[in-house]
C-alpha cells in the first residue's frame, strides 16, 4: 500500500528526517541559498542505502489494523517541523547565506569552480554574443585569492586568447598588481560579462556593453564572487562600476572611495586603458593610490618606496 512504512521499507524517523531536510533546503534555497556545505563524512553516509526495517509478519498486521484508533486529523504542525534542530544538523545540511556561508573545502571549491565554468562556457543567454565569439572569458587566477579585480567585458585580444586582460590594459594591469608584490597567479581576474560585446560591420575595436547583457551575465560573477570569498574588489573603470553598483555618477568622482559589493568591500578605480590613453603622472599616481588603500585593507606590507610610487619627487 502506497505510503506504508513497512511495505516502503523506510522508517518513520528516516522519512521524517528526510522530509524536515527537504524543507528546510527548499526554505533556503527561496531565500536566494545556492551553496550547501557537506562534510566528507556526511557524503558517505548519504551514501549508503537507507535504513530499512523488516516487515511484520501478516498476523501481527492484521492484529495492528484492529487495533489502529480511529482516523484522527492531522495536527495543525506536520511532524516534519516538529524535528529537533540537532536531528536536522545530524543530516549535515549545514547551509548557510552566501554573505555568511561557511569557506567550502578546497576540495569542494576546486569542484564547484569547474562545474561553474563548463556553465559559463556552454551559455547560450545572448544569442548575438555566442554567435560572435570565439571565447568565453571565464576568469583566470586563484580561486583562493584575496584580492579580485573585475572589469566590464572581453575586448578583441581577450576574446581570441579566451584570458580576460592580456591585451596592452591587461599588460598594465599585470605591471600593477606586481608593483603591489603579488602576481597574476596571486590574484582572481574577471569581467561581468563573458563574451566579447559583438560588433557586426566593424573590422576593428570594442563596444561597451549595454547594462542588459551585464544584467544576463553577472549571476556566472556573483557565483565567482561567492566562490572565492575575496578580501578586497577592485572594480576597473566606469562600465564596471555601473554593472556592479548600478552608479553613473562617473568613476572621476567615485575612484578613491570604499563602496560594499555583496559584502565586500570594493574600491573602484580608473581601467588600465585610461591610463594608456593618458599617461600623466598625476593619474597613475591616483590609480595608485587606489591600490595602495586596497594593500591596507588586506593588511599587505608596504614600503616607503611604494608609497612614492609616481610622486613628483620619487
Amino acid at each position: 500500500m502506497p505510503g506504508n512504512r513497512y511495505d516502503d521499507g523506510m522508517s518513520d524517523s528516516y522519512q521524517q528526517l528526510l522530509d524536515a531536510t527537504i524543507q528546510h533546503v527548499e526554505g533556503l534555497k527561496a531565500r536566494g541559498v545556492r551553496h550547501v556545505s557537506v562534510a566528507p563524512e556526511t557524503l558517505r553516509a548519504l551514501a549508503q542505502p537507507a535504513p530499512r526495517i523488516a516487515a511484520p509478519p501478516p498476523e501481527v498486521r492484521s492484529r495492528r489494523r484492529e487495533e489502529a484508533p480511529a482516523f484522527q486529523p492531522p495536527a495543525a504542525t506536520p511532524p516534519a517541523q516538529k524535528i529537533s534542530p540537532s536531528l536536522l544538523t545530524s543530516a549535515a545540511t549545514q547551509i548557510s547565506p552566501p554573505s555568511a556561508a561557511a569557506p567550502l573545502s578546497s576540495e569542494a571549491k576546486i569542484v564547484a569552480f569547474a562545474a561553474l565554468r563548463e556553465r559559463a562556457l556552454a551559455c547560450v543567454k545572448c544569442p548575438n554574443l555566442a554567435a560572435s565569439r570565439q571565447n568565453v572569458v571565464f576568469g583566470v587566477g586563484s580561486i583562493d585569492a584575496q584580492l579580485m579585480f573585475v572589469g566590464e567585458a572581453p575586448g578583441a585580444d581577450e576574446d581570441e586568447q579566451g584570458e580576460p586582460f592580456v591585451g596592452k590594459a591587461g599588460q598594465l594591469l599585470t605591471k600593477i598588481i606586481q608593483a603591489t608584490g603579488l602576481s597574476r597567479a596571486d590574484v582572481y581576474i574577471a569581467n561581468i560579462l563573458k563574451c566579447r560585446p559583438d560588433t557586426p560591420g566593424q573590422s576593428a575595436g570594442n563596444r561597451k556593453p549595454t547594462p542588459e547583457e551585464m544584467q544576463t551575465c553577472i549571476p556566472y560573477l556573483h557565483e565567482q564572487i561567492d566562490l572565492i570569498q575575496p578580501k578586497v574588489i577592485v572594480a576597473l573603470g566606469a562600465t564596471a562600476v555601473e554593472g556592479l553598483l548600478g552608479k553613473t555618477v562617473g568613476i572621476t568622482k567615485l575612484r578613491g572611495h570604499w563602496q560594499t559589493y555583496r559584502g565586500t568591500p570594493l574600491m573602484p578605480t580608473y581601467h588600465p586603458a585610461y591610463l594608456l590613453r593618458n599617461q600623466s603622472l598625476s593619474e597613475k599616481r591616483r590609480v595608485w593610490e587606489d591600490m595602495l588603500a586596497a594593500m591596507e585593507k588586506l593588511g599587505l606590507p608596504i614600503s616607503e618606496k611604494q608609497r612614492n610610487f609616481f610622486l613628483k619627487a620619487s
